[in-house]
């Protein structure tokens, strides 16, 4: 694409840095996994069988960096966090079986849902689309990608979330219902998932609400820590 064409001036590629380097991971779309952990669907007051995995996603621009302050956003009263690991997809492809799933994964990080729990509750009372809930600006804090050939691949270890220093998510990733190969061969039944691709693997129990002035540290195993403010 010629950018001198374009009618207005071309958006910037959300991308996420790559730890340890000066390398960047251009970001195509986000995909997030809804009610993955068992605890977490109990304290969301949810059927516990093991039906296929929810999907949604939210815009490429919702991501911001590590260290970032992101601001309370409006029309919500309950701003919530949500602890997930992050897995970014360096090989496409559509009806990927399980037992190659793992071969498109580049890496992991460690990221947060940040949801608009109100207004994502009301919608889904009224069978409507999350969107407004979770699809907003800012809602996608992200740390660095670590290689697969620098941490191997990721299948259990501490998920661990601190909001000003007192611990309000602690569980282990081994504890997820769908693990990450089946996250991928099923979202890639729906969807043909590109180089550039991220998911978010769903969180633990223990999400809540923040308020202006909060800080909330998330880490995982072997992926350090993503730390955001959350402002006025």
């Amino acid at each position: 694409m010629d950018a001198g064409s374009c009618v207005i001036t071309p958006p910037s590629r959300a991308f996420l840095p790559v730890a340890g380097t000066s390398q960047i991971f251009p970001v195509r779309r986000i995909y997030c996994v809804g009610r993955n952990y068992v605890a977490h669907v109990r304290e969301m007051g949810g059927d516990e069988s093991r039906d296929p995995p929810i999907f949604f996603q939210k815009p490429s621009d919702s991501i911001v960096p590590d260290g970032s302050s992101i601001s309370y956003p409006p029309m919500t009263s309950k701003y919530h966090y949500e602890l997930e690991l992050v897995v970014a997809i360096k090989k496409g492809g559509r009806d990927i079986p399980v037992e190659d799933a793992l071969d498109h994964i580049y890496g992991y990080g460690v990221g947060l849902d940040m949801t608009r729990r109100d207004v994502q509750m009301d919608l889904g009372k009224s069978g409507l689309p999350w969107e407004a809930g979770k699809a907003f600006d800012e809602s996608c804090p992200c740390g660095p990608l670590h290689p697969v050939e620098q941490v191997g691949h990721i299948s259990e270890g501490s998920i661990r979330l601190t909001v000003d220093g007192e611990v309000k998510q602690d569980s282990d990733l081994r504890l997820m219902i769908w693990k990450v190969p089946e996250i991928i061969a099923n979202l890639s039944k729906y969807f043909m998932l590109q180089p550039g691709d991220i998911i978010l693997t769903g969180t633990p129990a223990g999400v809540g609400a923040v308020v202006p002035g909060n800080e909330l540290v998330g880490s995982i195993d072997k992926l350090g820590t993503l730390t955001v403010r959350i402002s006025d």
